[in-house]
């Protein structure tokens, strides 16, 4: 089970007063995250690192606050930086933040900045700036990605107290603040912003972008963490193609690409000019029904085709053996996660009867996929094949990422998704719950909803688990995720690139973090 690969992390809970002495001590830090060179002795500097990333479209953004394609997120990563970041073993380290820190019923955040903190064209990065982004992205007019989970801060509220502190208000107690701004879609920007020519507080800044294509970002010299980043610059070269990305990697094109396809792993790792980078994660491949369109309204049938899949044979056919095995519930390394509810097994005779019941014993269903993800395709069609042994005919249409993410995306009845490891409550405001950005399976369980609202509120550590516990007892019992695995992230680069760790994100390339990559000369 994936639990047994959980990571301790950072939690603001119990204790409040514990949670601010870490916050605080994770602050004191040099701001590294450990982050080292696999080989090759110290850090060099110099050199373009060209990166082949699966997916992208001509709807490919630079927008902080609304990525969606890895492609999206990798130039989000290297253009924004966050008050928090996780670290490679899913801790919560401050980032652009000094220390955040809760008033005792954590409904009041303050944060404080670092010093001396500026923006990619040498302008100050205050508090007016942070305050500025999360009323961007909180916008009720246009709200961005990171909205939902901020659904309880009082906009109109914050406050600038002065040139590196901001206060925010919540309408009600708010235990997962580090978590909320932790997320990479949360990324400061500068009073004014403009997504088309961005002023950047990450490690890089823009040089050019052609959506669909390729972006090129140059060092960003005002970068806050000492000697970082190492590189002078990275291209990033959209791949929806996986045997276009890999021979790109063989032919000296590319020096790393994200998701290897499984069938390249031992290609990759006989050449001694290349490494392969794997990493367990809490990521995942969700099948997605919509609970509000036939057949999946019935739950008997939502059940039946949680049923109808053989997770071992997901597990060695579609990743070869690279992953863990799920169980209809995600967010695998957060603490809170219920080890205890049973491991659902295929049970053909089951999904037969349930189907019976909900008069749908000769169901067709069109299921749509994408190359959005390693794995996704392959997963469709081992679940088509799996579920002919229940008089399931499943029609897999495999549509290009541009078609998959294009104007229908949110909107298909039975599809799949691909997302990188969160913990319960920061998903579920991401994806399950009804004003939820993605909220793909359009599920709406009253009885769910206020429990994820109330653990939300908890700050107490064994009360908010128990109200996640619950909450994912309804989610594994009439959900609209067949959640089958947890995929490792595999990866791979050439032996001259340097400073990739293992990372249980899901995020490939540990975390699209290029500003601790170097290269040899």
């Amino acid at each position: 089970m994936a639990g047994s690969n959980r990571r301790r992390r950072l939690r603001v809970a119990g204790a409040i007063a514990f949670s601010v002495a870490l916050l605080t001590a994770a602050a004191c830090s040099s701001g590294s995250t450990g982050t080292t060179g696999q080989s090759g002795g110290e850090p060099q500097r110099g050199g373009t690192l060209k990166v082949g990333i699966v997916g992208g479209s001509a709807k490919d953004t630079l927008d902080a606050h609304s990525p969606v394609t890895h492609p999206d997120e990798a130039r989000a990563i290297q253009l924004y930086d966050t008050l928090a970041t996780y670290n490679t073993e899913h801790e919560i380290e401050m980032a652009l933040a000094e220390k955040i820190t809760p008033s005792k019923d954590a409904k009041t955040w303050t944060v404080k900045l670092r010093e001396g903190l500026k923006f990619s064209d040498g302008s100050p990065l205050t508090a007016e700036d942070v305050a500025y982004t999360f009323k961007r992205v909180t916008n009720p007019d246009d709200p961005k990605a990171g909205a939902e989970a901020l659904s309880k801060l009082d906009r109109s509220k914050i406050e600038v107290k002065d040139e590196l502190t901001t206060v925010f208000h919540f309408n009600k107690p708010f235990s997962v603040f580090p978590e909320a701004v932790a997320y990479y879609a949360m990324g400061i920007v500068s009073t004014g912003y403009d997504p088309k020519d961005p002023v950047s507080s990450g490690p890089f800044k823009l040089k050019s972008f052609t959506p669909g294509k390729q972006s090129t970002f140059v060092r960003n010299e005002n970068y806050w963490r000492e000697g970082e980043p190492y590189l002078d610059a990275v291209t990033i070269i959209d791949f929806p193609d996986d045997t276009a990305r890999v021979n790109a990697l063989l032919g000296g094109q590319v020096d790393a690409i994200d998701q290897l396809p499984l069938g390249q792993v031992k290609v990759v790792e006989a050449d001694p000019k290349f490494e392969v980078l794997e990493s367990p994660s809490g990521s995942w491949l969700p099948f997605t029904m919509r609970v509000d369109k036939p057949p999946f309204d019935d739950p008997k049938v939502r059940q039946a085709f949680r049923l109808i899949v053989d997770r071992e044979q997901m597990i060695e056919q579609v990743l070869d053996g690279h992953g863990t095995i799920g169980n209809d519930m995600y967010a695998p390394l957060g603490e809170c996660y219920p080890e205890d509810i049973e491991q659902r097994t295929q049970d053909i005779d089951k999904a037969k009867e349930l189907l019976a019941e909900a008069g749908q014993s000769d169901l067709k269903v069109d299921l749509v996929t994408s190359p959005v993800a390693a794995g996704l395709v392959e997963a469709a069609q081992v679940f088509a094949q799996q579920a002919k042994d229940a008089g399931v005919e499943v029609n897999v249409k495999k549509v290009d990422t541009g078609v998959f993410y294009g104007d229908q995306y949110l909107k298909w009845t039975f599809a799949q998704d691909f997302w990188f490891t969160r913990d319960y409550l920061t998903q579920a405001a991401q994806g399950s719950l009804p004003e939820a950005p993605y909220n793909e399976t359009h599920w709406a369980d009253q009885e769910r909803i206020d429990l994820v609202h109330k653990a939300t509120g908890t700050t107490d550590k064994e009360e908010r688990c128990e109200l996640i516990r619950q909450a994912q007892q309804i989610e594994y019992e009439k959900g609209g995720y067949i959640v089958w695995g947890f995929p490792n992230t595999l990866d791979a680069h050439t032996t001259a690139v340097h400073g990739f760790e293992k990372d249980p994100s899901g995020i490939p390339l540990s975390s699209y973090r290029f500003r601790s990559v170097w290269l040899s000369q």
